[in-house]
């Protein structure tokens, strides 16, 4: 492509300056013949992205101008094939010079921010787009050219009406980042869809990552229609509406009250009142009253409307269940909430004819920066519920890279009958394969 004027130092767009005339050699030949001159012109075409190799004639509403590429500088046409200059000189009209001017809207965004970066700088801009938002998460060397960044993008890809950056480490509490707005409105209330499901909340107070939508995906398919989910860091509910959608009952909680608030309303607008239980409590507290609360809704679950959640028994007695699956998706600090499952059960366990079957599946997510991940992971978790109670079979997932030296990963277990009873005996672990 056609590099724009180089403007090192910019750092406030003036697109005016992002202009190029470019003057092209041209074979002037006759409408009716300019397929043929193509066939035969066809390695030394312009060939440039966005521009047409064939343009009117500027003198004759009877011919068309076929532009060559840049090597062919002179009207002599040196570089030409000798075929193609036998029928130019026989059938042709004569060489031209033709101009192009190109404007500030031909060029992309790398190419518009690399002209304006210092020499053998990466181009900063790729980006999550969320809803109307475009996330970078720019470097501190690249500050000084924030803004323009921001307003190129804006300028540049199509739907995105606001841009912002990353400023701080995500809140540990609540699960945000802290953002500027670089370009365009301050309209920070997005509209995503996922999984079939519409999710609306305001992306400058809650976590939303719409790299995780593989993730989501992947999980919500181990799930059953009538099996019980409880979402333990639920945030706006990218688990638990898909989940519900496909016919789970969902339990689902998050600290935060501003995700609270919009899993709320995604449940209604998603139309899964019916089978979401949402929640505003501390994860620990939330595990414990969940399991509780689930033992009191057996005997009233309305079955025509809950999708016949009973029709998958996961143990003998029709007036006990457990749930299925624990999602824990707080990955900086979810193994450390592991140790509300010690004891979860130790009233019920008359009930579990079955654990190895009846006890739930435990996805927890956590970051890694080991070189040996299944290691560390596992010996964090069992650190946490206890040497004498360790899980017994496991499946560790790789998620994503988040940085160079840090990944993501969900570990999935069963919740074995040692802590779920609060048993003394050592249990061993094994890999699934």
């Amino acid at each position: 492509m056609i590099p724009p004027p180089i403007q090192r130092g910019m750092t406030v767009l003036n697109r005016e300056l992002f202009r190029r005339e470019v003057s092209v050699i041209g074979v002037r030949v006759p409408t009716s013949l300019t397929a043929k001159f193509l066939k035969v012109l066809n390695k030394e075409l312009f060939n440039q992205p966005k521009l047409r190799n064939v343009v009117n004639d500027p003198e004759s509403n009877l011919s068309k101008v076929i532009l060559m590429n840049l090597n062919v500088q002179s009207l002599d046409l040196d570089n030409l094939s000798s075929e193609a200059k036998d029928l130019i000189k026989k059938e042709g009209l004569g060489v031209i010079k033709h101009s192009i001017e190109l404007k500030y809207d031909y060029w992309g965004v790398d190419d518009i921010i690399k002209a304006i970066l210092p020499e053998g700088s990466e181009s900063p801009s790729s980006f999550t787009q969320v809803g109307h938002i475009a996330h970078v998460n720019l470097r501190d060397e690249f500050h000084p050219w924030k803004y323009i960044i921001g307003q190129v993008i804006l300028d540049k890809i199509p739907n995105i009406q606001t841009v912002v950056n990353k400023t701080d480490i995500i809140d540990s509490t609540y699960r945000f980042f802290k953002m500027e707005i670089l370009a365009g409105e301050n309209n920070m209330i997005a509209e995503v869809k996922e999984s079939n499901c519409r999710f609306r909340f305001d992306f400058s107070q809650v976590y939303w990552n719409s790299r995780l939508h593989t993730e989501h995906d992947r999980l919500v398919k181990m799930f059953k229609k009538g099996e019980c989910i409880c979402d333990v860091f639920a945030g706006v509910g990218p688990f638990a509406v898909p989940s519900a959608k496909k016919g789970c009952i969902v339990y689902a909680n998050d600290l935060n009250p501003t995700s609270y608030k919009y899993l709320l309303e995604n449940i209604s607008l998603n139309k899964v009142n019916n089978k979401i239980y949402p929640y505003n409590l501390d994860g620990r507290n939330f595990i414990k009253k969940a399991v509780k609360d689930l033992e009191k809704n057996i005997n009233i679950v309305d079955q025509t409307k809950m999708a016949k959640p009973m029709d998958i028994v996961t143990n003998t007695s029709s007036k006990f269940r457990t749930f299925n699956h624990f999602i824990m998706n707080l990955p900086a600090t979810a193994i450390e909430f592991l140790d509300a499952f010690k004891g979860l059960y130790k009233d019920q366990e008359s009930l579990i004819k079955n654990p190895r079957a009846d006890l739930p599946m435990i996805h927890c997510y956590c970051f890694s920066k080991s070189e040996a991940p299944e290691t560390e992971i596992i010996e964090r978790i069992n650190s946490i519920i206890s040497y004498s109670m360790q899980v017994d079979e496991y499946k560790i997932h790789f998620v994503r890279k988040v940085a160079p030296n840090k990944d993501m990963f969900c570990v999935s277990f069963r919740l074995s009958k040692e802590v779920a009873f609060l048993a003394k005996e050592r249990y061993v672990h094994k890999y699934i394969t």
